[in-house]
């Protein structure tokens, strides 16, 4: 990674950090506890890599990034939502989220329920405001309003969870399993690149981040398999091992490690072949912020992240 690259990415993530305490900040009486569990996941760390996406799509594409932090931020509240609802008993139940208790081993199931809930919708809410304060068209939200919906809804990362839950226990397809991971995963950084081409107004651009963000986004699900084998839970922050207890099918068990390592590389060729359609595309070639966690080594080392 170059040191502009760097200083950039580390510029992205204090603002989009900064924003995102703003949203839970004011804790109305009778329900601060409600509050007090949104700020603890919306503050619990990540790459932010959804709103860096959108900031950067919007960059490449001609448009004007500087204002749109908050709408940007929109994307944050629906993965930290949908992170939230995943650790729940009644899905993952999964007890630790980046290195923390998850939200409801901290704040109880209930109120981690609606904490989800309430991200969910405060995500719709800043892009309308966006709109009201005059800093996007009303057309243009419309358009981001309708692409966030559709990737968070039954054709999005909802109908994807529920592939997922009635994968357990049996074997699946690689065609499958592609199909699960580009709803759940897929679908939510898919938004992430198109809503920044709407915002720049290149709407000519949005297949190719499409696809760009499809590739991205399996190789991402790929190296999260992976890690869930050879990884520690002081390197990730979160349990490891969950999908071989929860007998799911991943693509370690569809493919084996060295296969599975191979996919992400040649998905990770892709995504960057296709990110050569778009002027200016440094930043997203030479940083890792393509990348979910910081020890994915096995693509660095096959420099497959940089110019």
């Amino acid at each position: 990674m170059t040191e502009n690259s760097m200083i950039k990415l580390n510029v992205y993530s204090e603002m989009i950090n900064e924003e995102l305490k703003k949203f839970a900040a004011e804790k109305p009486a009778l329900r601060e506890n409600i509050c007090e569990a949104m700020d603890y996941s919306l503050t619990a760390g990540g790459k932010r890599l959804r709103p860096i996406l959108m900031l950067e799509f919007c960059r490449m594409c001609g448009g004007n990034a500087s204002g749109l932090m908050k709408t940007a931020c929109s994307i944050e509240l629906i993965h930290t939502f949908s992170l939230i609802h995943d650790d729940l008993p009644c899905m993952d139940d999964d007890d630790y989220r980046r290195a923390k208790p998850s939200c409801h081993k901290a704040y109880g199931e209930a109120t981690a329920l609606l904490a989800g809930d309430a991200l969910n919708t405060l995500a719709f809410e800043a892009i309308a405001d966006a709109a009201t304060e005059g800093v996007i068209s009303a057309q243009t939200a419309i358009m981001l309003v309708s692409v966030l919906a559709k990737a968070v809804g039954v054709n999005g990362m909802i109908g994807g969870q529920i592939i997922d839950l009635g994968a357990e226990g049996r074997e699946i397809s690689i065609e499958e399993l592609d199909l699960l991971q580009a709803h759940k995963t897929g679908a939510l950084i898919e938004a992430a690149c198109v809503m920044g081409v709407i915002l720049a107004g290149d709407f000519e651009k949005i297949p190719a981040a499409a696809d760009y963000a499809q590739a991205l986004g399996r190789a991402f699900q790929i190296v999260d398999d992976i890690l869930d084998v050879t990884g520690s839970f002081e390197e990730l922050g979160k349990p490891i091992g969950s999908d071989a207890e929860q007998h799911k099918s991943t693509y370690v068990t569809a493919l084996g490690i060295e296969g599975a390592q191979k996919e992400a590389d040649r998905l990770t060729e892709q995504a960057l072949l296709i990110l050569e359609q778009f002027d200016d595309n440094e930043f997203l070639r030479s940083t890792e912020c393509h990348l979910k966690y910081q020890n994915l080594l096995f693509l660095l080392v096959h420099n497959k992240l940089y110019p």
